[in-house]
């Protein structure tokens, strides 16, 4: 539900404007977001006790250089109480400023580490297969296999051992 709010907000960021002037929302509200991290800010956010203008206070606090265009809309967010989709709305606009730029960030899933040179020619692969520009990152964690995760383009490929393992045993069962 919160994804489809964000949405809204974010379609009318973008509406009548050039990607310049999208970034400059995003990098703003990209640094505003970073105080959702905290659970302290939080409670305050979700307070009743606390008031909306003191709210609105609090987070402008965090970007003393916030445009107009941010300002206002905050102030609009927490009319609407709405201020705790913020990072909704900056992962929304990070995703569609992506598209405008054709410039997309992926995930290498992986239980080892992969060398630099072999994650930059991944890179290089999928960015002409899918003739964007991308840069992948690694995730160490315990996918056992490999899996490259592209989200602003909705693209996930992958190769796990296990899928392997039981495809061969389905195979050998249908043959005898």
């Amino acid at each position: 539900m919160i994804d489809l709010v964000a949405k809204r907000y974010v379609k009318a960021l973008m509406i009548d404007r050039d990607t310049k002037d999208v970034e400059s929302i995003y990098n703003e509200l990209a640094i505003i977001s970073k105080a959702f991290d905290n659970s302290k800010f939080i409670q305050i956010i979700n307070s009743t006790e606390v008031s909306l203008e003191q709210k609105v206070e609090l987070i402008l606090s965090f970007n003393d250089k916030a445009s107009d265009i941010v300002k206002n809309f905050i102030k609009i967010l927490a009319e609407n109480k709405r201020l705790n989709i913020i990072p909704e709305i900056v992962k929304g606009l990070k995703d569609q400023l992506a598209t405008l730029n054709n410039t997309y960030e992926g995930i290498i899933y992986t239980n080892s580490e992969l060398s630099q040179d072999y994650v930059q020619e991944l890179s290089q692969k999928f960015a002409k297969k899918f003739n964007i520009n991308l840069s992948l990152s690694q995730n160490i964690c315990d996918y056992n296999g490999i899996k490259v995760d592209i989200s602003g383009l909705g693209v996930e490929i992958g190769f796990s051992k296990e899928r392997l393992k039981s495809q061969m045993i389905e195979h050998i069962l249908k043959a005898v």
